[in-house]
């Protein structure tokens, strides 16, 4: 069995869920592997200025906060309060290709990474089209920065991030975040859709194993 976690590196409802996914990735990685899908929430054809979602984003994250307890930065929150200063032009490829990178090298801890990436953008304000972004949590990994930035330039895992995005519209996974117990090829359960709190997520996951045992006892 494989949990899906579908997510955004620039959804901030996704960086709320990220304790959550983590706790429940860990708790259960006896039973099923946690795979983290990359939706391609940001992709334009031309670049797009922060400031065309900054309002939206103003009044969005306080409500994130309320929900999720998580904490957005003061970094981050800069460019969202004065994005006529802010050189960001958010775009979804390149975390999305990190994460394919980093899911070869480490399998196991692919909501970890996930998360990482979403605090690097979300608190400490880095920029995650910019390479720098990446260099801390690189070394928390002790992952060789010029194989990695290498990699994070081949078309080949761009096209391993293409081909996540295009996963996530065949799961038909119109927002984010959005989990999902495969049982096998065909059957797959809808966890969650949209935040979910560590409680409900639990509740549906046993409901879903109990359904599965039921099923096989009979």
């Amino acid at each position: 069995m494989n949990l899906i976690y579908c997510y955004d590196a620039y959804c901030g409802w996704c960086y709320g869920f990220s304790p959550i996914i983590k706790r429940i990735s860990e708790e259960y990685q006896s039973i099923f592997h946690t795979e983290v899908l990359s939706g391609g929430m940001i992709l334009p054809e031309q670049p797009t200025h922060i400031g065309t979602m900054a309002a939206y984003i103003l009044e969005a994250y306080k409500t994130v906060e309320d929900y999720t307890n998580i904490k957005f930065g003061k970094d981050y929150l800069w460019h969202i309060e004065n994005p006529d200063l802010s050189d960001w032009f958010p775009n979804s490829e390149k975390p999305a290709i990190a994460l394919c990178i980093f899911k070869e090298l480490f399998p196991d801890k692919q909501t970890a990474f996930a998360s990482d990436l979403q605090y690097a953008l979300h608190f400490e304000g880095r920029d995650l089209t910019d390479n720098a972004a990446y260099d801390l949590i690189l070394e928390k990994y002790g992952i060789d920065k010029q194989s990695f930035y290498k990699k994070l330039q081949s078309v080949i895992y761009k096209d391993k991030a293409k081909h996540e995005f295009a996963m996530c519209k065949q799961l038909k996974v119109t927002g984010y975040p959005c989990v999902l117990l495969q049982v096998d090829e065909s059957k797959f359960y809808l966890l969650s859709r949209g935040f979910s709190t560590y409680d409900d997520l639990k509740a549906r996951i046993v409901n879903v194993l109990k359904e599965i045992g039921n099923q096989k006892l009979n």
